[in-house]
């Protein structure tokens, strides 16, 4: 880092980083999308067959409870299965919000292609591969599209500026420990 650079990252910028994220995501977003799509779908249908069976129960039938047992059954049966559906319906959601994760997070992993990474590496400001620079904490893998994740969110936080500061800052303390 040089402490006399004093450029800011631009739009532009944000907008390639945004660019080569969704081109290197696209695949999982789509595949998580249609996860949750079909998820969706087919549980409506068993949801809808599931509340149909409890409709159709009748327990007028059943003498051995008595007739007071049998109309609360009866009275009751819609919340009963009612009950059933919410609590399958969040069991459903919270499996599928959990393999939804696990699909983005695989994608997190996924190594940079090099035809991206020269594209970022020819196209970025200073700035903002200082940020590229400061997110790949793990130089001794390649640079991974969770590495431009947390790039792409650190300077839409003002990393860049830190950055900067930070660099001003120990140029200054180095001076100052030269002098001694």
């Amino acid at each position: 880092m040089k402490p006399e650079r004093n450029e800011a990252p631009s739009r532009r910028d944000h907008a390639l980083l945004r660019r080569v994220l969704l081109k290197l995501t696209a695949t999982s977003r789509i595949i998580a999308a249609a996860l949750v799509a079909a998820v969706a779908l087919i549980w409506y249908d068993v949801l809808n067959r599931l509340l149909a069976f409890g409709n159709g129960i009748d327990y007028a039938g059943n003498r051995l409870m008595g007739a007071e047992a049998t109309a609360l059954l009866q009275r009751y049966n819609p919340y009963f299965w009612g009950a059933v559906v919410t609590l399958c319906s969040l069991l459903l959601a919270y499996l599928t919000w959990l393999a939804v994760r696990a699909i983005l997070a695989r994608a997190r992993l996924r190594p940079v292609d090099p035809a991206s990474f020269q594209l970022l590496a020819d196209q970025l400001s200073g700035a903002t591969l200082d940020v590229l620079l400061w997110a790949w904490q793990t130089r001794d893998e390649p640079l991974r599209v969770g590495d431009l994740m947390l790039a792409r969110d650190e300077l839409s936080a003002g990393r860049a500026a830190r950055l900067h500061r930070a660099a001003e800052q120990l140029a200054i303390l180095e001076n100052a420990r030269q002098r001694q």
